[in-house]
């Protein structure tokens, strides 16, 4: 029976059927039920009777505004998450920590982010030794940074690739130094030579221009230590294309058209033969073209045909 409907029910049976506490309308009460005769202990009445029992121990003469500091509360037991999420979210790494072992033997010193390397970050790898010390982004080496090995024999660490990294490759600048002692410096994309770059081979010659997939491709200038040079297209690492020779060191020049590596056609002139440390015995014999703009156009369009 609710509340409401209860009290309604004692205002209208009350004298009859014996008093129910007032404190029983608003606390919680125990109800018992059931039925009396004529001459029954329940005050003499018949019919329905009911008994109510307020638990705070009130009389019936209760007042009908109890104290509520008295009032019962009801405290339900809080809800907690199982200890394993607890110690689970305590696991996490996030932010700067101190050295984390893998289960191989790697360590990693740095910041992290949701449980990865993110932000600036040391990792050592133990079956190599390589070390990288640089930025991270979600767990690969994004950003700037340094890659060194031990050298094998002093043990010392030697420095492989300073520069931009891109999704764990070398993406943007960056130098790159070879074991057998070659130097690249330029631009990088996907951890190959491409775009603009310098390379100096061990020989002493240096290349100066265009890379496209760790090759010469485009236009560029290659440097021999002899002062030679050759000025003009490359592909796949060779010469290709119009380009210029300079034989400094016997002053002359071969202007043409290379095809992978080859001159196939070309005009060799004097240039600076008399500064030339082992000129030619002989001088070249003059040789008059009304256009010599021309023949080169003319054997660039036949090299343009034949490739076509």
């Amino acid at each position: 029976m609710g509340v409401t409907l209860l009290r309604r029910w004692m205002l209208a049976k009350g004298p009859r059927c014996g008093a129910v506490p007032w404190c029983c309308v608003t606390a919680r009460v125990e109800l018992s039920w059931g039925t009396s005769g004529p001459g029954d202990s329940q005050a003499g009445c018949t019919g329905v009777w009911c008994q109510a029992r307020c638990f705070q121990g009130q009389s019936a003469a209760a007042s009908l505004h109890p104290d509520t500091n008295n009032m019962p509360v009801i405290k339900y037991p809080r809800i907690r998450d199982p200890l394993f999420y607890e110690w689970d979210r305590k696991a996490q790494k996030c932010g700067l920590r101190h050295t984390i072992y893998a289960v191989n033997g790697d360590q990693y010193t740095g910041e992290w982010l949701d449980n990865l390397k993110h932000g600036k970050g040391t990792q050592l790898w133990k079956n190599t030794g390589a070390i990288y010390s640089g930025d991270w982004k979600f767990g690969k080496r994004d950003g700037y940074g340094s890659y060194s090995i031990p050298d094998p024999v002093t043990k010392e660490y030697k420095r492989v690739y300073t520069g931009w990294w891109e999704n764990d490759r070398r993406g943007g600048r960056g130098v790159f130094f070879y074991p057998n002692g070659e130097c690249y410096e330029g631009e990088w994309s996907n951890g190959l030579r491409s775009g603009w770059g310098k390379m100096q081979y061990k020989d002493g010659s240096v290349y100066e221009g265009q890379w496209l997939v760790d090759q010469p491709n485009g236009q560029g200038v290659l440097r021999l230590p002899n002062g030679n040079r050759y000025e003009g297209g490359w592909k796949d690492g060779k010469k290709h294309g119009p380009g210029k020779y300079f034989y400094l060191d016997k002053g002359q020049q071969l202007e043409g058209i290379w095809v992978a590596d080859i001159p196939k056609c070309g005009v060799l002139v004097d240039f600076g033969r008399d500064n030339a440390p082992a000129p030619t015995q002989y001088p070249l014999p003059e040789i008059e073209l009304h256009d010599p703009a021309g023949v080169l156009a003319e054997a660039q369009a036949m090299f343009d045909d034949s490739h076509n």
